[in-house]
């Protein structure tokens, strides 16, 4: 077995563990950090919207002395506006400009062809309406919306609502990040962008279910005793899930780093480079939050039920060795929901705090006393036995009849 097959088992079984709950103020830490990085991204640098979203023109040239510079002389001569050329594979370079009319986009063409050498036919061009992508956005914007009302209602029936809610502040936290990183690359953002971004809502969710189903079975009746809080629970839940985690997403990242690598070095800039761009940042995140923030806010909410602040004392109460009186058991519980019997409870105080030689004494006390028997054995005697003994007189003889 590997050294991390050999580790998950451990860590399923419990023998090895690391506090994620308990150091939840450092992952929020982190996660505000980024937040905050994420979000002066967005206000500052912006979004790079591509040509089908804020409309315009593009031009590609594919000829064998054609370069950034030469492409952006010839637009530049043509049109006075807003140009964005980039080298897109070997001997293509795109161009693209604002809204154009018709006479200018073929002006624009013409040009082109003649400085290299071309047909007015291998010069490609797409012309896109601003409208088309305001419409675009305003579509995505509302399935999106759908989405996460459907997730919720969802979760809140297969689960519970408060691990919906901590499911939908982790799918923000990593949407809000990958958005602002994308921004601080200074990619574009193309309807490849958007796929990789709905991609990853349902790549982050999964991962999250997988520890809550954990999380619930942990959790099962656990108000009835005193052996451990939720936050416990959770953190075992964590735990037993990791190396699942782990595998995962290391398995997801390998082959959108390969097509990353592919987009940016060989192709340079296309559809790839967005799409893959979208995707790595979002898994790597949603893998962060689902082991990191996701069961941390779900412990922070369900600490504070009064249930489990009872269950909480009672476990403090056991571990520290001092058992509490049933009216405080009983305030404690709250009559919210069944809890352990004040007999269990005893109990359990008992068994931390016995002496064994004193638990053995008291055994032994407690046991009948016999009388020896025939061989010199201890043991009760038979009725028969007795009567013998009993029908004897003083001088050792038998009565007789």
């Amino acid at each position: 077995m590997s050294r991390l097959g050999s580790l998950g088992a451990r860590l399923y079984r419990g023998e090895v563990s690391y506090d994620f709950i308990g150091h939840r103020k450092t992952w929020y830490v982190v996660s505000a950090v980024l937040l905050l990085v994420s979000v002066a991204s967005l206000l500052i640098l912006r979004l790079s919207l591509g040509i089908e979203f804020r409309g315009g023109a593009e031009f590609r040239v594919q000829a064998a002395d054609v370069s950034v510079d030469s492409v952006r002389d010839v637009v530049d001569d043509t049109v006075s506006t807003e140009i964005v050329v980039q080298q897109v594979g070997e001997n293509t370079v795109r161009a693209q400009t604002e809204a154009l009319e018709s006479r200018e986009v073929e002006e624009i063409r013409l040009a082109l062809a003649e400085r290299f050498g071309l047909e007015r036919a291998d010069v490609s061009t797409q012309f896109i309406g601003p409208s088309w992508g305001r419409d675009i956005s305003e579509k995505a914007l509302r399935a999106l919306l759908f989405f996460l009302l459907g997730v919720v209602v969802f979760l809140s029936l297969y689960f519970e609502w408060k691990m919906a809610l901590a499911a939908m502040v982790a799918l923000l936290h990593d949407l809000v990040i990958t958005a602002g990183l994308y921004s601080l690359v200074g990619f574009e953002v193309t309807p490849a962008t958007v796929i990789g971004f709905l991609t990853i809502l349902g790549y982050s969710l999964y991962d999250t279910v997988v520890v809550f189903d954990k999380v619930r079975e942990n959790t099962q009746g656990l108000t009835g005793g005193s052996r451990t809080t939720y936050s416990g629970a959770v953190n075992l839940a964590v735990n037993q899930t990791l190396v699942r985690s782990i595998n995962t997403s290391v398995i997801a990242l390998l082959p959108i780093a390969a097509i990353l690598f592919a987009g940016v070095v060989l192709l340079g800039a296309g559809p790839l480079k967005d799409l893959s761009l979208a995707l790595f940042i979002g898994v790597a995140v949603g893998a962060y939050s689902s082991v990191f923030i996701a069961p941390a806010v779900l412990a922070q909410l369900k600490e504070r039920e009064p249930a489990m602040q009872a269950l909480a004392r009672r476990v403090s109460s056991r571990k520290s060795g001092t058992a509490t009186t049933p009216a405080a058991r009983r305030e404690g519980r709250g009559d919210v929901e069944p809890s352990a019997s004040e007999e269990d409870i005893e109990a359990d105080a008992a068994a931390q705090n016995e002496d064994p030689l004193a638990s053995a004494t008291a055994s032994t006390a407690r046991k009948p006393q016999s009388r020896p028997g025939p061989s010199g054995q201890r043991g009760p005697q038979p009725r028969g036995q007795q009567r013998k003994s009993g029908s004897r007189n003083r001088s050792g003889g038998k009565k007789r009849r």
